[in-house]
């Protein structure tokens, strides 16, 4: 069997807000291969770079291991690498230049390559993967061991006298219980732990129950796990959940899933599990304000230990979530944040300004439904169009030659829309403003409610004011 060596390309500290942020998880799809490849008998080992300056972190663990495959698998579970960031892309070609000056052969898989797998290649890649990876790493290296022909099989692009050859992408996997644990025990967790308790006072670890999603929102791409939606049964999450605190002892869990707990009847039925096995956990998801709307879901979902909920608002205005075929009203939103709120959960907002048709009355519903309802918290974006989505196609005659953003916080408007890019960041910037001010009201109103004040939220009443006045101003100047 050869030596493979399984990594990944997503470093925190290229992504100056990621790394400021402070709240870094290891590459969960990453470790997922690695446990399948050593099911399968191949003698693995995992460098997770996650935490390291750069790709350059590469090179001595080339030295030392001597692997004869590197396979560079970036995890899809992971948001930020569906955002095909192009100073990522930039290190894995690097990564890619290293692997094959050590005389190895190179796997890649990951987003960016599924949509863009020529320029992996040209830099040296053996092949790529495409879409979800597991089955046909496995079979690349089998037919490698075994000195076959390997061109054939399904999911993989490779050149052939520099043109690109892309083989049908197979079915995806849907008997997820069949797949091992991913290999906890062979990352360490703890630069993480410190990194975590440094910024936020407890440690967090990532896991998913499901891969895909059916829902159809026109500028969200799924290269890897598609429209299809596949489920782990709750036993089997459990078990993971049980290796997990026996190695690592995380405090706190982030369930990466696209869309939590979709299955009928699989929250309530996870909720019992965790009760029979003992097991306590906290926990936050990822979800749609129209699935969390029965009162029942929302008990079970508290009763397994859910703190925090995500979910994709994105704007207060119907015609605008009309538009991105979100499927959701604006009126689902109220009412699902208030019933987690009832329930103690706390509910966090994913908005996105700039769709095409958005007018300056939908960013204004928007903030206005931000005020009214007051999540925990936010996240501010532009609408960045992704390859193999409907938006791309609709606006790609209008992208220029920057097709990515940089870093996650580049927030470059791409196309044409309502406003100048300059308008948008500082449309950002506005919005967070006005939502801090918000808060600092409502600590404020506490004070005089008699009840017990976030003193330094009241205090911040000195600095967002300002910043909303001058945000304001500069705004309507651009």
């Amino acid at each position: 069997m050869a030596r493979t060596l399984v990594t990944h390309s997503y470093f925190y500290r290229l992504d100056p807000k990621q790394w400021k942020d402070a709240r870094p998880y290891p590459p969960l799809g990453t470790i997922q291969l690695a446990a399948l490849l050593r099911q399968r008998g191949h003698h693995v080992q995992v460098f997770d770079p996650g935490l390291s300056t750069g790709p350059e972190a590469l090179a001595p663990v080339l030295a030392a291991q001597r692997p004869d495959v590197l396979i560079i698998q970036d995890d899809s579970f992971n948001y930020l690498t569906k955002m095909c960031l192009s100073v990522m892309r930039e290190a894995a070609l690097h990564m890619i230049g290293q692997g094959t000056a050590a005389g190895c052969r190179v796997l890649v898989n990951s987003s960016d390559a599924t949509d863009h797998p020529q320029a992996y290649l040209q830099a040296g890649a053996t092949a790529v993967i495409l879409g979800e990876s597991e089955e046909a790493m496995a079979e690349v290296l089998a037919h490698w061991d075994a000195e076959q022909p390997w061109q054939h099989l399904a999911n993989v692009a490779y050149l052939e006298s520099d043109q690109l050859i892309a083989r049908p992408k197979r079915p995806v996997l849907r008997a997820l219980d069949e797949l091992p644990p991913p290999a906890w025990d062979l990352i360490d967790t703890a630069p993480y732990r410190e990194r975590w308790q440094r910024s936020q006072g407890f440690f967090s670890l990532n896991m998913a129950t499901t891969r895909g999603c059916p829902f159809k929102c026109n500028w969200c791409a799924k290269p890897i796990y598609g429209n299809r939606y596949n489920s782990r049964s709750p036993e089997h999450v459990v078990d993971e959940i049980a290796m997990v605190q026996r190695l690592h002892r995380p405090d706190h869990l982030w369930f990466a899933d696209d869309i939590f707990g979709l299955k009928p009847g699989w929250v309530q039925r996870f909720a019992v599990v965790l009760e029979e096995r003992g097991i306590k956990i906290r926990y936050k998801i990822q979800s749609r304000v129209d699935l969390l709307l029965e009162s029942d879901t929302i008990d079970a979902l508290v009763r397994s230990g859910l703190e925090e909920v995500w979910v994709g608002a994105e704007s207060g205005s119907q015609h605008i979530l009309d538009a991105m075929d979100k499927g959701t009203r604006v009126e689902q939103i109220g009412a699902a944040t208030r019933l987690l709120k009832e329930k103690g959960v706390r509910v966090c907002f994913f908005l996105q300004f700039g769709y095409p048709g958005e007018t300056d009355a939908d960013v204004e519903r928007t903030i206005r439904m931000v005020e009214e309802l007051m999540p925990d918290d936010i996240g501010v974006s532009v609408s960045y169009p992704l390859p193999g989505t409907p938006f791309y196609e609709r606006v790609q005659t209008e992208l220029g030659t920057k097709a990515n953003w940089t870093d996650s916080d580049d927030l470059a408007m791409m196309f044409r829309s309502q406003h100048k890019p300059d308008y948008y960041k500082r449309l950002h910037r506005y919005v967070h403003a006005r939502y801090r001010k918000r808060q600092a009201q409502q600590a404020l109103l506490d004070l005089f409610r008699g009840r017990s004040m976030d003193v330094h939220r009241g205090l911040s009443m000195f600095y967002y004011l300002p910043a909303v006045i001058t945000n304001r101003i500069r705004l309507a100047a651009l």
